[in-house]
């Protein structure tokens, strides 16, 4: 069940790709990023009033909620800088090595697990094939790689010490408040945006389910699921991507495309049904 619930979790972010490119058509990009981690606060915040679930206030998961925020932080702002100075291609093959980064760090290897990582990285490079060309936008999102893989990391070290729901509400909160100065200073203040219907669907599809309900199923997911295994299936997400533009944008898929779509696919499904043993990722 928690492994479904993380390819329902990579099919909502996957989803979010057509809906924020045109977006930011009609929006700065860090006042976008700011307007859709206060949407999802506002809306998971309501649900936690209405269903009465408490939310933990204690120093030991505001401490572990502060710090898987700065990695959550960090991975979406140096991704949005990364894209202002490299294609779009190279920003999701860069990003995507968070599925080699993970295991790497925590030093989880197997054959069946690599041979997984191996079909993942070919298929994202028939995919979306990036240029051989590093420019600083490449470095940009090689450090937000480097982010997601730790959040991953400190996801699944910090859901055994906190409760789900404290520990992913502290996220979305802290980094909410920490974006308000960024989105001030990148342009106009949020009560000068224009909220077209397209920037509004866009809010609700990248805030409310994204960032707001996948987050939260990845947080309770990652109690069951391991770090590596994680970061696998959400090696899907380019792939979904890539089908939801084709059918909503009309963007096109070529051979190699859909090869690489496939090889995907099959490392996921190889590196979903490794097994590895328990293991603390603070810990050699």
């Amino acid at each position: 069940m928690p492994q479904i619930a993380l390819l329902l979790t990579t099919f909502i972010w996957a989803a979010t790709f057509p809906a924020t490119k045109v977006a930011l058509q009609e929006i700065l990009p860090l006042m976008f990023l700011f307007l859709r981690f206060l949407v999802s606060t506002i809306a998971v915040g309501a649900v936690m009033v209405l269903l009465r679930v408490p939310v933990l206030r204690d120093a030991r998961s505001l401490g572990f909620a502060a710090i898987a925020s700065v990695f959550l932080l960090i991975g979406y702002v140096t991704q949005t800088v990364g894209l202002r100075y490299t294609s779009a291609s190279n920003s999701a093959f860069i990003t995507a090595l968070y599925v080699v980064f993970v295991p790497l760090f925590l030093r989880r290897f197997s054959l069946q697990l690599w041979t997984a990582l191996g079909l993942a990285l070919v298929g994202l490079g028939l995919l979306i094939r990036p240029s051989s060309k590093m420019s600083v936008g490449d470095v940009y999102t090689l450090a937000c790689a480097v982010a997601f893989a730790l959040h991953i990391i400190a996801l699944e070290f910090f859901v055994a010490k906190t409760d789900f729901q404290s520990l992913a509400s502290w996220q979305l909160i802290m980094v909410t408040v920490v974006l308000i100065a960024p989105a001030f200073f990148e342009g106009p203040p949020p009560t000068a945006v224009s909220f077209t219907p397209t920037v509004i669907v866009a809010l609700g599809i990248t805030g409310a389910l994204a960032t707001g309900l996948a987050f939260f199923i990845q947080v309770w997911a990652q109690r069951h699921v391991p770090a590596q295994r994680v970061a696998l299936i959400f090696a899907l997400e380019p792939a979904l991507s890539a089908w939801m533009s084709w059918l909503v944008l009309g963007e096109q898929l070529d051979a190699m495309g859909w090869a690489g779509s496939a090889l995907i696919l099959a490392g996921v499904l190889i590196g979903t049904t490794a097994t590895t043993a328990p293991h603390d990722p603070l810990q050699p």
